[in-house]
């Protein structure tokens, strides 16, 4: 490896772990720790569409001490004790995940992100969101908090396949997706991109378009993959039991992620390589992987192919 190019790629993992670069960053270990803070979706209110994406049950991400019932400050206190006593973390990074949490008026949203940077032992916030939902105000926002404390706007991009954003009931384009990265970029804070591998139609070659499309924004400095996969209350799950749906295998995920990593910048951190939901909701596929297990799944696919994030990276 080149010592230029390939400085932040792990030699056993053989990806830019975001654990890591957080590692790096902060000097300890840090955990993301996940809040619901009661917001909706242009894409369930009406007004960019109802029934949100054809996959998207919330309940199926979220853990089961984030519900919006709950304070703030008491899932926080309740995710941070469960990653300090399973993996010793020392400091946190608060994670606004359930649907869209830019989707509010800025007084809101500064209340809800100064209130969680306010407890002890937080050291930033990771904002879940969808390209079309970034108003001014909500960029500066980000922008003014980032000059003190670390920030992670995290987008939703799901295909870079415009054909696919409308068949899954997306309610945004490709072209929402690259006028927000454009716009959030050089703020200082980072920026995530979210895929999911395996679209009714979708090819592998399609999907991997998405790893050079990323390598080409410089503004993105991490992304999130995970497989498609059904849960009950989805339209997606509906579409499995009368046929319309198939899910990938295994097999089939493991390669095109390892093909993937091979094609992104190894500037490009990972924090996510698969998804994973409550079995008790899971519908398809079935494929019976522990999460750590998915995790290495992929990495030991790189490493049988002697290979690693970025060693085919296209110029």
């Amino acid at each position: 490896m080149s010592s230029l190019s390939f400085e932040h790629i792990h030699p056993q993992l053989r990806i830019n772990s975001y654990g890591h670069y957080l590692r790096r960053r902060f000097g300890c270990r840090v955990s993301k720790v996940n809040v619901d803070a009661g917001f909706t979706c242009p894409n369930r209110d009406g007004s960019k569409g109802t029934g949100g994406c054809i996959y998207c049950n919330n309940v199926s991400f979220s853990p089961r001490d984030t519900l919006a019932e709950i304070s703030l400050e008491d899932q926080l206190a309740a995710g941070m004790t469960y990653h300090r006593t399973r993996l010793r973390s020392q400091s946190f990074i608060v994670y606004f995940q359930k649907y869209t949490n830019t989707y509010a008026a800025v007084e809101h949203l500064a209340d809800l992100y100064q209130r969680a940077l306010a407890v002890p032992d937080v050291v930033g916030i990771s904002i879940g969101t969808r390209p079309d939902c970034l108003t001014d105000e909500a960029l500066e926002l980000l922008t003014r908090i980032a000059k003190q404390h670390y920030v992670c706007l995290e987008l939703g991009l799901q295909s870079a396949d415009d054909a696919i954003l409308e068949q899954i009931n997306r309610g945004h384009s490709l072209d929402d997706f690259m006028t927000a990265v454009q716009r959030a970029s050089n703020r200082g804070f980072d920026i995530c991109a979210h895929l999911i591998h395996g679209f009714p139609g979708e090819q592998p070659e399609e999907f991997l378009k998405a790893a050079c499309l990323l390598n080409g924004l410089s503004g993105i400095t991490s992304v999130k993959l995970h497989q498609l996969h059904a849960v009950e209350g989805t339209e997606l799950a509906a579409m499995y039991r009368r046929g319309a749906f198939e899910p990938i295998t295994l097999e089939q995920y493991v390669t095109t992620a390892a093909d993937f990593l091979e094609r992104l910048a190894p500037r490009i951190s990972i924090q996510r390589l698969y998804g994973s939901s409550p079995l008790e909701i899971r519908v398809a596929p079935q494929w019976g992987l522990k999460n750590n297990q998915m995790w290495y799944a992929v990495l030991n696919e790189l490493k049988r192919r002697g290979s690693w994030q970025g060693s085919k990276q296209q110029s």
